[in-house]
């Protein structure tokens, strides 16, 4: 008999009067059972939460370290159990998933860190005018209040960690919602949470059905919410609450660029073969996973054919697999949605180079090009093993080429040329410009969000800190400066 797995209500683990199943992409078969919260359960969560943040907020800075060095040491000694979980649930081969583990025990390491030397305050001499003299202000961070974490499925474990390791190091309590189709390694992260001295309350892990989100969404008791996910869901909930805090990290559509400089055989490979890891690893599954490489026409007929037989290279198969580089998408539906935008493409004349096939949830690593700028694929974000090369003339093209998209999480730069690393920081409508490399890369520690509607807010462990409290100044008066 398949165990289920219970959920973390206020700390302590439970179940509800019905289960989720939790299947594997790959294979179809059953990962495991998901205890379900009841709306009873789910209002009991928010209400301790509510009820515990003064508490929580007061906890001393070494407690919440501790507990976060303690998440961070336990994820290191059950890294394996953890990578096959998330490899099971979610689809992504295991050489990804044990890259996952790994940078969930840094973001809790950093977190750590973050929480000793956070929230020391800053003082401002205000004598610089007449009216200030013998006064002194003092800012602190203090929480916003109780946050709402909504996580996605491509990153099941690493992704929750972003939302909780942040919120224990500022002292808020925090209420995640997993994603349902990928709520087990979310429930683990409640396991090593529940080893610690955290206050009771302070936080609960939920797989609370989609339906249910709203009335979350809209409970006054959580004034901040941070969600991973799609452009259509985000602003919708910023939309249904526009007095709240909201972090959004949502789509993008990942371009790389290569310019004219960088041109030797050997940074042609070089490209070629970061590009083609970065289009397809976690299926394509990343929201900056490369899906458009605009190459300057000095290199573009060159870089091409390297790029085909690069991606052709991927290995694809079971996730189970070490030697597996692709593995399934998320579902039998994403792979079909990823079909119909190719095979929308192609029909509107785009040249298909290779891949363009589906194998149940698998879809078979992509590269077009003379992709019209009407169809999906040039618009939208694919979320799948799919790529499009783009001949420009110049760096200006290349850059406006990025521009030329509602989109701006992040852009890789291919260039030994400075000053044209910073003519692209400055020019690109991005969140974050990669030099020399795909824009895929993404350190935990460092800010990650994008503009237009790639979301509001930055991610990453100190920035989500910033996110989930707010400046409190103290003016001291008869201070003998």
């Amino acid at each position: 008999m398949t165990s289920i797995h219970a959920f973390w209500l206020a700390g302590r683990q439970t179940t509800g009067e019905t289960t989720l199943d939790v299947t594997s992409p790959w294979d179809g078969r059953l990962v495991g059972k998901a205890a379900v919260p009841t709306d009873a359960q789910v209002e009991e969560a928010v209400a301790a939460a509510h009820a515990v943040r003064d508490e929580f907020a007061a906890t001393p800075a070494h407690v919440r370290a501790a507990a976060l060095d303690h998440v961070s040491r336990r994820l290191v000694e059950r890294t394996e159990e953890i990578a096959q979980l998330i490899s099971a649930e979610n689809g992504k081969p295991i050489k990804w998933a044990r890259g996952e583990v790994g940078r969930a025990v840094s973001v809790f390491r950093f977190a750590s860190e973050e929480a000793r030397r956070f929230n020391g305050g800053e003082s401002q001499r205000l004598d610089t005018d007449a009216g200030g003299q013998g006064r002194l202000a003092l800012t602190r961070r203090f929480p916003k209040g109780v946050v709402l974490g909504i996580a996605p499925f491509n990153f099941p474990l690493n992704l929750c960690a972003h939302k909780i390791a942040p919120a224990i190091a500022v002292g808020t309590p925090i209420i995640l919602k997993p994603a349902p189709a990928t709520p087990l390694s979310g429930l683990l992260i409640g396991e090593l949470l529940a080893e610690t001295e955290l206050p009771a309350g302070s936080w609960s892990v939920l797989p609370v059905a989609n339906d249910k989100m709203p009335a979350l969404v809209q409970d006054e008791r959580l004034p901040v919410v941070s969600f991973t996910g799609s452009e259509q869901v985000g602003y919708a909930i910023m939309d249904s609450v526009p007095r709240k805090h909201c972090t959004l990290e949502l789509g993008g559509n990942g371009a790389a660029v290569v310019l004219g400089d960088f041109s030797s055989e050997a940074d042609l490979d070089w490209v070629a073969a970061r590009v083609a890891t970065f289009s397809n690893y976690q299926g394509g599954q990343s929201c900056i996973s490369v899906q458009r490489v605009i190459a300057d026409a000095s290199v573009y007929d060159r870089l091409l054919p390297k790029i085909v037989t690069a991606v052709e290279g991927q290995v694809t198969g079971d996730p189970s697999d070490p030697k597996t580089d692709v593995g399934p998408l998320v579902s039998e539906d994403a792979a079909k949605r990823v079909e119909s935008w190719v095979d929308e493409a192609v029909g509107a004349g785009a040249q298909l180079l290779t891949g363009g096939k589906r194998d149940g949830a698998a879809y078979a690593p992509t590269v077009l090009t003379d992709v019209p700028a009407g169809t999906t694929l040039a618009c939208e974000e694919v979320f799948g093993p799919v790529m499009t090369v783009t001949k420009v003339d110049g760096e200006q093209a290349a850059f406006d080429a990025v521009n030329d998209s509602k989109y701006g999480l992040q852009a890789g730069v291919f260039t030994h040329d400075l000053q044209a690393a910073f003519r692209a920081h400055r020019a690109l409508e991005v969140g974050g410009v990669v030099i020399g490399d795909a824009p895929s890369y993404r350190a935990d520690q460092m800010p990650y969000g994008g503009v237009k509607q790639s979301g509001v807010g930055r991610e990453g462990v100190r920035f989500a800190m910033d996110d989930y409290t707010y400046e409190r100044v103290m003016v001291l008066t008869g201070i003998d400066l």
